[in-house]
């Protein structure tokens, strides 16, 4: 979905480049946090919770069946919500085991260094879109998908819509033909891996998020998007 018509600017300090966006993980909070959170609520599902990727206490074989690509992520989270869902005695579609791990933390769902990163992203002429993979299929048309943030953006591309997920060079085209811009314009920040290598092979500048130390990607971002050269 495109949101305006202003392409890409050059001026005397040399490219304007765009902001591109992972959502879950990235701009808001990653699901293996929101699991942690629930298990302080729901003591049903703390052996369950204790392995949440890079995050829980336990080593979580899942977590590293999905970094081998012997599982997508998708199904990662799909098994997750299985086994939440036998933890608590009931059958937990998807949607619902997302709206209610996300609803943990009320409206404190976004980190603060994605958000500010965006604003001054804008502030600064810089168009800022989305690319996520899962945003109408985990979360329907829940009150997360119509976040605030999400208003506030030049260019949406959900692949839940178009059927196109990353890494498939595809996505990350159709994300700068959105914004307008050229890939190698274009500074993408994401927290799988594999994301983050398409973005790289498609052109983009591409930041990894590192789930345990979220806020670092965020100042480099902000550096890459801000400096006159081509890439870092």
């Amino acid at each position: 979905m495109h949101r305006g018509d202003r392409g890409t600017r050059r001026n005397g300090a040399g490219t304007l480049k765009a902001l591109l966006l992972d959502l879950g993980g990235t701009v808001f909070r990653s699901g293996s946090e929101m699991m942690g959170l629930f298990g302080e609520a729901e003591p049903a599902v703390r052996e369950v919770v204790a392995r949440r990727g890079p995050l829980g206490p336990e080593r979580d074989e899942l977590w590293e069946r999905m970094l081998r690509s012997e599982i997508s992520e998708r199904d990662y989270w799909q098994l997750r919500s299985d086994e939440m869902g036998a933890a608590l005695g009931r059958d937990w579609p998807i949607q619902e085991f997302m709206h209610t791990l996300y609803s943990m933390a009320g409206h404190d769902i976004i980190r603060p260094a994605a958000a500010e990163l965006a604003a001054d992203a804008r502030a600064a002429g810089h168009r800022v879109g989305v690319l996520t993979n899962d945003l109408r299929a985990f979360h329907g048309d829940t009150a997360m998908a119509s976040h605030p943030f999400l208003r506030n953006i030049d260019a949406m591309v959900d692949a839940s819509v178009t059927g196109i997920l990353k890494p498939d060079p595809r996505a990350y085209a159709l994300a700068a033909s959105e914004l307008g811009a050229d890939p190698a314009d274009i500074v993408f920040v994401d927290d799988m891996p594999w994301n983050v290598e398409g973005a790289r092979k498609a052109g983009m500048i591409a930041l990894e998020l590192d789930l345990t130390a979220p806020d670092k990607v965020f100042d480099e971002a902000r550096e890459a998007l801000m400096s006159t050269g081509t890439t870092p």
